[in-house]
């Protein structure tokens, strides 16, 4: 079939499998022109199938030279629909990792599943004896708890309505939006769906099995950003999660004083997740402009692979005051930041090119779905149903 992008709302419903191809072999070329980083030999990635986490399997496997085990939650082709852009992804890595002579094995399914978690004890018993590296990148709207019932993350802000621009990203027309409040249902829903309980179960469930090394490394991600987008994330409902997450860090470290338990504040960036969060897709854009304009953008894996390399196996970790380790550093400093919130005072729908990448942010949304890739020719046939080689 020949696949074209299909947007609906802020996710794309189709994904192209030689474009997803095609990006993961990029990120990989980039890691292969670094230098060497003398850290993870063994890593599980939970939610390793786009953004963030795929970078960081890239990352773990290519600076690192590690095996990594993945865990994803992603849907096959099926019929005239396409795989998931993390399907796709996925299998294009495998693909590579085996040509290059190193391990990669996914597993499929629900990661914050019971059985899930024994599922991946197993693999790794059986295959790499235990792990040294868990990177836990999983950005779900929902969670199925071990009852049955299900609940479901708001992005939401918390005590009072806020209101600022937003951008209309299907007709690039600024507006202003107020979001509403959570209630404390909601906000307690939301740290449980994007807290640290998880995570915790994850460290719990592999030292409980003796798969996790002693001395092994633990990392989460999390946001903190800029002002203007505080109220709606830092002080809001996911706010209120990440803090627990950076909670559940340090609680770690005191359950596991061998682990080495740490939160990573990432730089924004064009993510299935924060194209859903009102206000922050205006502030993206806008943050693009000018960190292109500076020569300080980067994106998913440039910001991994300066994690391991820089921060997480450097020889001195550096930390900031609270204890976090900051891969934002470029985009917090104060003249970048400073530029933004003169350009956040000027944009509107006139003057929108002129403030902000929109161009920029649009490819950035294209690409995640295997689309925009020079390299790619899209008026070919190709097979939707491409098998991830370890699931065969």
């Amino acid at each position: 079939m020949i696949i074209e992008p299909k947007i609906r709302g802020f996710i794309c419903t189709t994904a192209h499998p030689d474009g997803c191809a095609e990006a993961v072999r990029e990120q990989i070329e980039y890691v292969k022109g670094q230098p060497k980083t003398d850290g993870a030999k063994k890593a599980l990635i939970l939610g390793a199938s786009t953004g963030y986490g795929l970078a960081s399997r890239i990352a773990a496997a290519y600076s690192c030279g590690a095996a990594t085990l993945g865990v994803i939650f992603d849907k096959p082709a099926s019929g005239s629909r396409t795989a998931t852009a993390g399907w796709y992804n996925t299998a294009a890595f495998e693909r590579f990792a085996a040509a290059d002579g190193l391990y990669a094995k996914t597993l499929n399914g629900d990661a914050f599943s019971k059985e899930m978690k024994e599922k991946t004890v197993e693999v790794i018993k059986q295959d790499l004896g235990q792990v040294d590296l868990v990177v836990y990148s999983l950005a779900s709207p929902r969670r199925t708890l071990a009852d049955g019932a299900t609940v479901s993350s708001v992005l939401k802000t918390i005590g009072e309505p806020y209101t600022n621009k937003t951008i209309d990203l299907k007709t690039n027309t600024v507006s202003e939006i107020t979001v509403p409040p959570a209630s404390e249902q909601e906000v307690q829903d939301t740290v449980t769906v994007m807290g640290g309980e998880d995570w915790e179960d994850w460290i719990t469930a592999l030292r409980k099995a003796g798969v996790l090394a002693s001395g092994a490394v633990t990392v989460a991600y999390s946001y903190i950003g800029p002002e203007v987008t505080h109220s709606i994330y830092l002080n809001g409902s996911i706010g209120m999660a990440k803090k627990h997450l950076f909670d559940t860090s340090l609680k770690l470290g005191r359950l596991y004083p061998d682990l080495k338990s740490y939160v990573s504040v990432n730089k924004a960036l064009v993510t299935q997740s924060s194209a859903a969060i009102p206000i922050v897709p205006l502030y993206i854009s806008i943050l693009y402009q000018v960190m292109k304009e500076k020569g300080l953008h980067e994106g998913c894996i440039e910001q991994m692979t300066r994690l391991f390399h820089d921060r997480l196996y450097a020889p001195n970790i550096l930390l900031d005051a609270e204890g976090r380790i900051r891969v934002d550093d470029y985009e917090m400093q104060p003249d970048v930041q400073e530029a933004v919130n003169a350009l956040w005072e000027k944009v509107s729908t006139l003057t929108l090119e002129d403030c902000c990448d929109i161009d920029g942010y649009w490819d950035d949304f294209y690409r995640m779905f295997g689309f925009h890739f020079q390299t790619v020719d899209y008026t070919k046939d190709v097979n939707p149903d491409v098998p991830i080689p370890s699931m065969i």
